[in-house]
């Protein structure tokens, strides 16, 4: 109710201090019930699934997550058009192997799923050493690692070895079977919206089309189900949408699903992808670079833990879904927030990108980083100082120190409130007094409770109460 502006002052305090303690709440259980454990545990039993853009790897992992969030589940068939982009047939693959001449596997998919080229055609038969070389992929740097090597657009087949593996086959002859199948189907999907008090969306996505790899491939995923189960449990303003696609086409296939609604809800949006190693955090800005996704992120990034590190890039028009969410026919608010970016660690798209290269210290602390994220988010709002006409008496109110002087100094609240009352004209929001005060927002939350609850501070957005001496 909004007729009794009192009332209503009260009911926003309340209701913004009540999100930004919830939110308090969930940072602080991320370490109190071990949830980097419980992510690195998650990220375990989904390490051997072999995923792709298609197929029962990506059902399987959705059916996964499924049982820890309410996942709306959806299919496209094979031929579907999304935009310039055509759905390719469905592909399953069941075993793989090259054998030498005592039948022996000496390149095994049952034991790395990145031992075949992800989309191999079919193929079964005999082949000396030269012949069977066009269709073997190294990593002649890392002779040690597996390479991941894709070809969805493209048919074809292959495997992959190490050089290791590669420079130590003898000449002769060698059995080569792929046991995949390339048959119209369908591309899955899924996504999770969690409403709001407000329609205008904040958008977390994520990729599911990877084989075993789990900074590149499983921290998102599993940072961004974790994401959504604590958020399911607090009071927010936004409405949050959780996307779970297979990489380019998922999220092309997605755009042309909800790509308007986006359009027209979307606050700001963000892609979670190598968020489990111990790198810096890095953070990708949208392609607008000055959107409220940028804000947020780049002032909770400026503020990082005691010895912490960040690195801000500007948008550039490869890696991840952010580029097709900013396609300039889209220009989504929709940055990332990951450690190590894709393409700057040597381990990426390698078979040495495994459960020893992320940490549950790695997941517990990205997850805690986007909950403060969304926790600035929905606290950054445009507010009105309610009595603008000189300084108001905060020591009456309780709000100042009754004595001062050479030897007094006062607290830092009181510092953060003469910021919110000197900046609060309705035309900067949160983040910008913050910066302003050099200061993190989220610590502003109890001086907004405090100066609301006293009448002088109100919302912006809101009607002035009877009796404010705003003009």
């Amino acid at each position: 109710m909004e007729d009794d502006g009192q009332a209503s002052g009260n009911d926003d305090a309340l209701t913004l201090h009540g999100v930004w303690a919830d939110l308090q709440d969930a940072i602080a259980r991320v370490d109190a019930e071990h949830l980097g454990r419980e992510m690195m545990k998650l990220m375990a039993r989904l390490f051997p699934i072999c995923r792709s853009i298609t197929g029962d790897g990506v059902r399987e992992t959705l059916s996964i997550l499924g049982g820890r969030i309410d996942l709306r589940v959806q299919e496209v068939p094979s031929g579907y058009q999304a935009f310039d982009w055509t759905v390719p047939r469905e592909w399953n693959i069941r075993d793989a192997y090259i054998k030498n001449e005592r039948g022996e596997r000496i390149v095994d998919f049952q034991k790395s799923n990145l031992h075949v080229v992800n989309y191999s055609a079919p193929v079964s038969g005999a082949m000396t050493l030269e012949e069977l070389r066009p269709h073997l992929h190294t990593i002649p740097d890392l002779p040690g690692a597996i390479p991941y090597v894709i070809s969805y657009y493209q048919e074809r087949w292959g495997f992959c070895l190490s050089q290791r593996q590669l420079d130590s086959l003898p000449p002769g002859r060698y059995e080569v079977l792929i046991d995949s199948s390339l048959k119209d189907g369908h591309l899955t999907f899924a996504d999770a919206v969690l409403p709001g008090t407000s329609p205008q969306e904040i958008m977390i996505s994520t990729y599911v089309c990877h084989p075993s790899m789990a900074n590149n491939e499983l921290s998102g995923p599993v940072l961004t189900t974790f994401l959504c189960g604590l958020l399911s449990k607090v009071r927010h303003r936004y409405t949050y949408r959780f996307v779970f696609v297979p990489e380019t086409i998922g999220s092309l296939v997605y755009l042309s699903k909800y790509g308007e609604h986006l359009r027209k809800n979307l606050h700001a949006g963000y892609v979670a992808t190598c968020v489990g190693d111990a790198g810096p955090f890095t953070y990708k800005r949208s392609r607008r670079g000055d959107s409220a996704a940028d804000k947020v992120a780049e002032h909770c990034l400026k503020h990082p833990e005691p010895g912490g590190t960040v690195k801000i890039v500007d948008f550039f028009p490869s890696g991840s879904d952010e580029r097709q969410y900013c396609s300039p026919g889209f220009n989504l608010p929709v940055g990332s927030i990951a450690r190590s970016m894709y393409g700057t660690f040597p381990e990426y798209h390698t078979s040495l990108d495994n459960l020893e290269f992320v940490s549950a210290e790695g997941m517990a602390g990205t997850l805690k980083q986007y909950l403060r994220v969304l926790q600035v988010h929905e606290l950054n709002r445009r507010y009105l100082n309610l009595s603008p006409y000189g300084e108001p008496q905060l020591g009456k109110r309780g709000l100042y120190p009754t004595i001062g002087g050479k030897t007094s100094s006062a607290p830092a609240s009181v510092e953060r409130i003469m910021y919110l009352l000197a900046y609060s004209d309705g035309t900067k929001d949160l983040v910008e007094v913050a910066d302003l005060a050099g200061r993190p927002a989220w610590e502003f939350a109890p001086e907004i409770l405090a100066l609301m609850n006293a009448g002088l501070l109100g919302l912006a957005d809101k009607p002035v109460p009877p009796g404010g001496q705003h003009p």
